[in-house]
């Protein structure tokens, strides 16, 4: 990667990390639970029977409103557990069965399951995300290497609050898009998904 995408990329994550911090806590459960709304009366989403999700950290928007939206529609909810350089996959029933895992941020404990293949779907924690699709992460590459571009996957919502969405977010190869954009305004596609 070059310097100069490198710095861009700093540049971001310290700008709308700072950006997520200073969400005011009212503002913050109001976005999560606005997340479950918009994602619950979603086909796409209503359509599958299992889904990742990830809990939130470090001024994300709160997921537990959508997991336990997820859940009551009947949904089983992946969430992701650091093994190395890749991501294992639990089924998680209760939001209190996550603990505090790899850089300290909630993870499941128990046996893997297989990982949310063709058909299913992955909440995707993001800093900032382009108007092509583009996702700039935490910057650890974990859901790059889990759900390659080329691969036949599932589909990818990444989740954010509205003000995370740019023009466009510096990219290099390797760099895996989302197929759309979940916030507290709403459910955005931006790929036909079948």
């Amino acid at each position: 990667m070059s310097e100069s995408l490198q710095d861009a990329k700093r540049d971001l994550r310290r700008e709308f990390r700072a950006r997520r911090r200073a969400v005011p806590d009212a503002a913050a459960a109001a976005a999560g639970s606005a997340l479950a709304r918009f994602a619950c009366a979603d086909p796409r989403v209503g359509a599958t029977s299992r889904v990742g999700l990830y809990a939130d950290g470090d001024g994300e928007v709160p997921t537990q409103p959508l997991f336990a939206a997820l859940i009551e529609v009947g949904i089983g909810c992946l969430f992701p557990r650091v093994q190395g350089h890749r991501l294992d996959w639990v089924r998680v029933e209760r939001w209190e069965d996550l603990g505090t895992g790899r850089f300290g941020l909630l993870e499941p404990h128990g046996e893997p399951a297989a990982p949310p293949g063709s058909g299913e779907g992955v909440f995707v924690p993001g800093v900032a995300f382009g108007d092509r699709g583009e996702r700039l992460g935490r910057g650890g590459g974990y859901y790059d290497r889990a759900f390659p571009a080329d691969a036949d996957g599932p589909w990818l919502l990444g989740v954010g609050y509205a003000f995370q969405r740019v023009d466009a977010v510096p990219e290099e190869e390797g760099d895996r898009r989302v197929d759309g954009i979940l916030t507290e305004r709403g459910l955005e596609w931006w790929t036909r998904i079948p």
